[in-house]
């Protein structure tokens, strides 16, 4: 059921549209087909970013489509309700361009900013490492200064679009404690860059997530973002932005579940009337629908503040929080509403319970979503 949406001006209506003709024509056929063989969508990103889909929330001098952030989220969203594994990979590629956007001289960005917003390259983040999840100061992956740039070894962990993706933000150690990490923007042609093979996971299986291995691999000082030890400001200033688009896509991801249901609800009918109509199975479809439509304005406001300029780092993971949790119990109810046949592969809402999970592990774990939280209201 298409949401009707609250929008700002009538180029964002006519994204919106787009957005939806392009998950109706292109992601709906294939999406069932490569989640079940764990197949990556050849010619997907392309698409979008042809459509312009992957740089909406960046300045129009530099390719980007100019778009508020409130704007962006909501097609982010849409993208979820449909492909969740490529909503997270677009949310991602986002992510992966605002280091350079925030961080970069205007020479970086002469240089490689146009190609990421066209969608001609690819991005991914990497921050964690195997033995560094939410505890980012903790990285271990080193950055040593030679003649012209760095030698980077160490590992790092959970890269969405790992060794596919064209380009990786790097997050490593120059120097020592929290003040020592530095961001590098490292091709995927470097030398001495490899990858693990893609992990075995839950959900979201089209889209890769791998390890990235550096072994004396040479990064040129120029691809360094902003100056060294800034890493960590770098990295969370990213992380916000980014918690907002996984908590887009975790409403897209409830929504779609509620659909489901709501729509098997109306046709299933059990002791002579249909499902929907009796009161139990009611009750817990609206708090469904209210779970999904708390969870979106959420995240609107907070997007709102970040495109007023405002503080919004708290606001975003209260959003990220709120819809994330929204979307595990949203598609964990949508299984119950189809009893047994929800707990089959022959219907959607079993993937969706799946997918739902991760959405409350990366970006930062809800429990790190709660100590962000607890630590702005300490002031």
């Amino acid at each position: 059921m298409a949401v009707d949406r609250l929008l700002p001006t009538d180029e964002a209506r006519d994204l919106i549209q787009l957005t939806r003709d392009i998950a109706d024509k292109v992601l709906a056929p294939i999406v069932d087909e490569h989640e079940k063989a764990e197949t990556y969508p050849e010619g997907v990103f392309a698409t979008l970013g042809e459509a312009g889909l992957l740089s909406l929330p960046y300045p129009q001098e530099w390719g980007g489509g100019g778009q508020p952030y409130e704007v962006y989220l909501q097609v982010l969203e849409e993208i979820a309700a449909c492909w969740a594994a490529v909503a997270v990979a677009v949310s991602v590629h986002s992510l992966a361009c605002h280091p350079l956007m925030a961080f970069g001289t205007e020479e970086q960005k002469q240089q490689w900013l146009p190609e990421m917003l066209s969608g001609t390259t690819i991005g991914a983040y990497s921050l964690s490492e195997p033995q560094a999840g939410s505890d980012a100061a903790a990285l271990a992956c080193k950055a040593t200064a030679v003649d012209g740039g760095y030698r980077v070894d160490g590992a790092k962990a959970w890269i969405t679009h790992g060794g596919i993706a064209d380009f990786y933000n790097l997050f490593a150690r120059t120097g020592e404690g929290s003040k020592g990490i530095s961001c590098f923007l490292v091709p995927k042609a470097t030398e001495g860059l490899s990858f693990g093979r893609p992990e075995q996971k839950m959900g979201l299986h089209a889209v890769p997530t791998t390890s990235a291995h550096y072994d004396d691999a040479f990064v040129p000082t120029e691809r360094r973002i902003g100056v060294e030890g800034q890493g960590l400001q770098i990295a969370f200033s990213a992380l916000d932005s980014g918690r907002l688009g996984i908590a887009a896509v975790a409403v897209g991801l409830a929504q779609a579940a509620l659909d489901e249901a709501v729509a098997y609800a109306r046709e299933r009918t059990a002791f002579g009337r249909r499902i929907i109509d009796h009161q139990g199975l009611g009750f817990l479809l609206a708090d469904m629908a209210a779970a999904v439509d708390s969870a979106r304005a959420t995240y609107l406001d907070a997007a709102r503040r970040r495109d007023a300029g405002l503080p919004y780092s708290r606001n975003a993971s209260v959003a990220k929080l709120v819809a994330t949790d929204a979307a595990m119990k949203v598609t964990t109810d949508a299984v119950q509403v189809l009893g047994g046949y929800g707990y089959t592969r022959d219907f959607r809402v079993e993937r969706y319970m799946r997918e739902a999970k991760i959405t409350q592990i990366f970006e930062g774990t809800n429990q790190i979503q709660r100590l962000v939280i607890g630590r702005h209201l300490a002031g």
